[in-house]
């Protein structure tokens, strides 16, 4: 991808990403089930299904299909991480809980936080009907009457509420808009982010969805002519296509212009190319019919958008809710869209996540966009599983694509780039189709110290416990990460918290190893009881100097590098002196240490060392809020605080030494 300016004009960055799925409680964990072909689809045994509230009647039901998609743990919802009582979250939705969890881990991931983000942040996102709500909260007489039936719902469980809860809870300040489209929410929630970034009305947003219902472990009723699958698989695209199961899931992705984000050196995890959104009006047999017409316009719109010719795109990830009908109606508008720029047959590979994990409603979308995301990071295509033979409607030998159903590695021409469509249709015709690039090559950063402080913060005193042994699990699976990044990362990218704790090591292992380790000589452990502590330089005056003194910052530090040249070079051009050779002498350092005795050698090397460690400092963010020096120190402090300039203060301290050396003995 190329980096100019034009290039990256009206591209978005996805630069953060968190979510939580069936049989996956981390996109890591998500990845590996798609890669691996693991089906999050479970059946449960009479038993089972009685224990968890079912009827025996319906069970027998020969119509019940015993099967679902569960997510695990939407009861452990950390209230007091997010400042609430048990009472509030006792009738706070699960879909709201966990989307709040994620949005924060997606900004971590990031590595920022949330409400010290420089700018206007948007949220938009998308969430089911509150089924949690009338089931649980207000079929519940004693909350309905103690809490109230207006707190109950705008508190945290009608689907207006669900974006501004975020904005309020992180502090973020841009557009807050709820997104309901049905089964595209999440991916026109994306759209509309992209769009507000582009128009300047915020410089960062969050777009996703959450569905997740309050009871996981249960079946279904099938009906001929539904979208529920007869017997719990999703197959989509195959010629036994009969449905898909409902499931519940949470995504969101943090966005940003691409160029600021290169800019910035965010950990860009894919590109937006382009997205649009339409819909079908009348254009269908009926109102929750699918359209060719509207779906062929909205691929061909995102084309448009993107600049991108249709033999460009490598895969689609597309709606296939495995229906005997939906999916011709889907390859068919995709046909129609590719046909305008290629008559080729069978160059772009087609999958649906809703065969791992079923259909996610209005979280669909942002799964999906994550799935493909994953793909383009690992240059690979996960199988869409349970795929035999092809749709017959569908015609796939005459059109542009074929069923990837094995993992497949994602193969491009040389120079050409990985891009993908992902597509959500929406019931009640609202279509979004979206076109991402993989991530352009990220530079390495750049110098670092050899010896890096790594930090962590928490809550609690066995949150922080955790995320030290999280952390150390971290560095021993991977040995060979940039132990600078993950110390600018912990220091920068995470919140401060009461809880802290501080480790230095010079590798990963290392690092992982004074994490382990109970001895307070290699780790740091304490609480912060009140605001952080003043910081003051000091700094000393004559005879605190000595030959080599600064000299290993000096070889690996380019800031103190810069500031001792700046002063070394004004000494050299206006009294004549070689302060390079008197700091660092080539020879015996003990002859060195001599030339140093001298005023005129000593007062100027140790304003030149001062003055390029408090430089070094306040580069680190280690801002003084006061200042005191003696003799030679003064001038430093002086310079630093602004009453003199630092060519000022060298030359009068090198005068003032050269006088000294003037005075008789003993004067």
């Amino acid at each position: 991808m190329s980096d100019s300016g034009a290039d990256l004009e009206g591209r978005i960055a996805i630069i953060g990403m968190s979510g939580r799925f069936p049989g996956s409680s981390t996109v890591e964990a998500f990845w590996e089930h798609l890669r691996d072909g693991v089906e999050a689809v479970q059946f449960y045994t009479e038993e089972e299904l009685l224990t968890n509230g079912e009827s025996l009647d319906l069970i027998r039901n020969p119509a019940y299909v015993p099967a679902s998609a569960p997510l695990a743990d939407i009861d452990m919802f950390d209230a007091a991480f997010f400042g609430m009582s048990p009472r509030d979250a006792a009738v706070f939705d699960p879909q709201h809980r966990v989307f709040l969890e994620c949005a924060w881990e997606a900004f971590e991931r990031a590595g920022y936080v949330p409400d010290q983000v420089t700018g206007a942040v948007g949220v938009f996102a998308s969430c089911g009907l509150s089924e949690y709500m009338f089931k649980n909260v207000l079929a519940n007489e004693q909350v309905k009457a103690s809490v109230g039936e207006w707190l109950v719902r705008h508190t945290g469980n009608d689907t207006n509420f669900l974006a501004t809860r975020v904005s309020y809870e992180l502090n973020l300040t841009g557009p807050s808009l709820n997104v309901q489209t049905a089964c595209s929410s999440s991916l026109v929630a994306l759209h509309l982010a992209c769009q507000s970034i582009l128009s300047g009305e915020c410089d960062m947003a969050l777009a996703g969805g959450a569905v997740v219902a309050p009871v996981q472990r249960r079946g279904y009723l099938y009906k001929e002519g539904e979208i529920l699958s007869p017997d719990g698989h999703c197959r989509a695209f195959d010629e036994s296509s009969a449905g898909t199961i409902i499931s519940s899931a949470c995504g969101c992705v943090l966005l940003k212009p691409l160029a600021e984000a290169l800019a910035d050196g965010d950990n860009v995890l894919a590109v937006v190319r382009g997205s649009a959104i339409n819909n079908d009006g009348r254009d269908k047999v009926g109102y929750l019919a699918p359209s060719v017409g509207g779906q062929a316009r909205v691929v061909t719109e995102a084309l448009a958008v993107a600049g991108l010719d249709a033999r460009d795109v490598s895969y689609v990830e597309a709606h296939g809710t495995g229906t005997l009908i939906g999916d011709p109606i889907e390859i068919a508008g995709l046909t129609q869209a590719f046909r305008a720029s290629t008559q080729d047959r069978q160059f772009c590979a087609i999958g649906s996540l809703k065969s791992d994990i079923g259909h996610t409603g209005e979280a669909a979308g942002v799964a999906a966009l994550i799935k493909t995301v994953l793909a383009l990071q690992h240059r690979q295509i996960p199988p869409s599983l349970h795929f035999r033979a092809p749709n017959p409607q569908a015609d796939f030998p005459n059109s542009p694509f074929y069923v990837n159903s094995v993992l497949s590695d994602w193969s491009v021409p040389p120079g050409s780039s990985r891009i993908a469509g992902v597509t959500g249709l929406g019931a009640g015709g609202t279509n979004a189709h979206v076109l991402i690039e993989e991530a352009p090559e990220s530079e390495p950063s750049d110098h670092s110290l050899s010896t890096q402080l790594i930090t962590l913060s928490a809550r609690t005193s066995t949150a922080l416990q955790r995320a030290g042994d999280d952390l150390s699990q971290y560095l021993r699976e991977h040995p060979t990460v940039d132990l600078a990044d993950v110390a600018y990362t912990r220091l920068v990218g995470r919140k401060d918290f009461r809880f802290r704790r501080a480790v230095v090591a010079q590798s990963a292992i290392g690092a992982a190893d004074a994490l382990d380790t109970s001895d307070f000589k290699s780790m740091i452990t304490g609480q912060v009881e009140s605001d952080p502590p003043s910081v003051v330089f000091m700094m000393p005056g004559g005879g605190s100097q000595y030959a080599g003194m600064g000299a290993d910052l000096y070889e690996s530090e380019p800031v103190y590098r810069a500031a001792v040249d700046r002063c070394c070079d004004f000494i050299a051009q206006r009294f004549d002196l070689d302060l390079h050779t008197a700091l660092f002498p080539a020879g015996d350092l003990d002859e060195g240490s001599k030339r140093l005795e001298r005023p005129s050698v000593a007062l100027p090397a140790i304003f030149t060392t001062e003055y390029a460690i408090a430089t070094l400092l306040e580069s680190w963010g280690i801002v003084p809020a006061a200042m005191i020096g003696h003799s030679a120190g003064e001038y430093v402090a002086a310079c630093l605080s602004g009453v003199l300039s630092v060519e000022d203060g060298l030359a009068l301290i090198a005068v003032r030494g050269r006088l000294f050396e003037t005075l008789p003995d003993g004067g």
